[in-house]
């Protein structure tokens, strides 16, 4: 495989050493990627695009710095990053994390770890900047009230975003509007605002060679931490043994499965608005159970 000439260039100068070998990575949904080896036997893992959206490996870089500093989970150390210049592309730049197999006492490793990350929390929710889910804008506008973040910065944004992309149907529109109103008659106003990953499904975290659960493409930011939670039941990867570990290190409260499925609407709305109307069904059915 061949990296873009500016890239290799950009790469060595970061680094200080040429490449001696590059091989492709496949699995990313919006990025080109690929591992880079050097002859001292260093490699790292390097992703990159010409187009935009603008900021988005700055916005991966601070959120897997962020996640870094929290000390609760292996996470990828970032050596370089870029905006795409005029002859260069975007990119980041980051230690490669061989991955291994799952083995026994990972799930409990990644739930304890998970739940220490949550400990890690602000005085507000949000972030002091926005970032991407997927790519996607997701703005962090702080706010001193869950409901009313959760409300504006994550439903109402998806809302607002759905209806440009023409997947606001009358009724859906009429059932989220009623969703949003009552949104307080569900969800918590104060509960602690911990760091949360953002984007926790089964894709965005492997076990090392060494045994060890690690997270990669973060989308951070402080909220609920059921919020998290509630993203890992959605689409699988995740087992009883995870969810037993976390809920030692830190037991959820009661009423979580009552709102869970309205911190799904958000990813679901989101898909919904990155994929199209496949994923219409499960966002009317959540709309339908909370928003008549």
């Amino acid at each position: 495989m061949n990296l873009p000439t500016a890239l290799i260039e950009a790469i060595v100068t970061a680094v200080g050493t040429p490449i001696a070998a590059v091989k492709p990575v496949g699995g990313g949904d919006i990025s080109s990627a690929a591992r880079v080896d050097w002859a001292d036997g260093r490699q790292a893992f390097v992703k990159w695009r010409s187009d935009g959206p603008a900021g988005l490996f700055t916005a991966e870089r601070r959120g897997l710095e962020r996640l870094r500093s929290a000390n609760a989970l292996r996470v990828p150390e970032v050596l370089a990053q870029s905006e795409a210049t005029h002859d260069s592309p975007a990119f980041i730049l980051m230690t490669w994390l061989e991955r291994g197999a799952e083995r026994p006492g990972v799930a409990e490793a990644l739930g304890q770890g998970l739940a220490a990350l949550h400990r890690v929390t602000h005085d507000a929710y949000g972030l002091d900047h926005d970032n991407f889910i997927g790519a996607n804008p997701q703005p962090n506008q702080s706010a001193a009230d869950w409901v009313t973040f959760f409300h504006e910065q994550r439903l109402g944004f998806q809302m607002e975003l759905a209806g440009r992309n023409g997947y606001l149907s009358s009724t859906r529109a009429r059932r989220l509007a009623k969703l949003l109103a009552r949104l307080s008659d569900w969800l918590p106003s104060d509960p602690p605002a911990s760091l949360l990953h953002g984007d926790l499904w089964g894709g965005n975290w492997l076990v090392t060679a060494a045994g060890e659960p690690a997270l990669i493409d973060p989308a951070v930011y402080y909220g609920h931490r059921e919020a998290d939670l509630a993203f890992t039941e959605l689409f699988g990867g995740f087992s009883g043994a995870f969810y037993a570990a976390y809920n030692q290190a830190w037991p959820l409260e009661p009423g979580y499965q009552e709102r869970r499925d309205l911190y799904n609407l958000y990813h679901l709305l989101n898909h919904l608005n990155l994929f199209g109307e496949g994923y219409g069904g499960s966002v009317d059915s959540i709309l339908r159970r909370y928003g008549g």
